[in-house]
């Protein structure tokens, strides 16, 4: 693991790094630029923001930064879409775009689905913005930074061999079909989900049918047991 103190002191030197922040929450996208985007004492400059997934994908490809900030839960697909759209600026081997998520969420299924897709750490908004400038560094330079909490989790849920590496069941869903099923399998009612997802009723009813189609399950009792089957709830 590298010493943070050499990174920030390293950040503060001549070193720079081009950042883009992803996430649809605007205030929370000032907070952290605020918070970080000091390039001269930082080492960071957040040359780009978007708050859905064409809008990631548009800012990114026409700013080309080292490092992306992406959340996991985004209009448009989510994270992951993103992270899909994106593969061919990740393999570059000249000038490869590097994404750190930095996400409200700790749950399992958010976690591994980003990483799957190819980003290089997954890190909470608990995080301070020392540490966040720390990890956006040395994410830049290839190196895998977790949240302490999800750094043991991640690793046993890739070395298991007990587990299947992929469940292809919730591989169908899209991010936000992923979401309505938590909630669902919580016991939200339709409005409360409505509301937390900033969508409409009738765009709740829409997933909900999509999700039972897709895992051919026939009610939302069935969609609960399913879910607590594999500890999404």
């Amino acid at each position: 693991m590298s010493d943070p103190t050499e990174a920030n002191d390293t950040a503060t030197g001549e070193r720079r790094v081009r950042v883009v922040l992803v996430d649809d929450h605007r205030m929370f996208r000032t907070g952290v630029q605020a918070e970080i985007g000091q390039t001269e004492q930082t080492g960071v400059e957040v040359v780009g923001e978007a708050a859905d997934v064409d809008q990631a994908v548009t800012v990114i490809t026409a700013t080309r930064p080292e490092v992306v900030l992406l959340d996991v839960h985004l209009p448009g697909g989510g994270g992951v879409e993103v992270l899909r759209r994106c593969a061919p600026l990740m393999a570059d081997a000249e000038q490869p775009v590097r994404f750190l998520a930095l996400s409200v969420s700790d749950a399992a299924e958010d976690v591994i689905g980003v990483i799957r897709g190819g980003a290089r750490g997954y890190v909470t908004k608990t995080i301070t913005g020392t540490d966040l400038v720390d990890s956006i560094f040395r994410v830049q330079d290839g190196d895998a930074v977790f949240s302490p909490r999800l750094a043991g989790f991640v690793l046993d849920a890739f070395a298991s061999t007990d587990a299947p590496p992929v469940d292809e069941d919730l591989d169908r869903l899209t991010q936000r079909e992923r979401e309505v099923l938590r909630l669902i399998a919580r016991g939200y009612a339709y409005k409360e989900i409505a509301k937390q997802l900033f969508i409409s009723v009738k765009t709740v009813e829409s997933h909900v049918s999509a999700v039972l189609r897709k895992l051919q399950l026939s009610n939302r009792h069935e969609l609960t047991r399913w879910a607590t089957a594999r500890r999404l709830v």
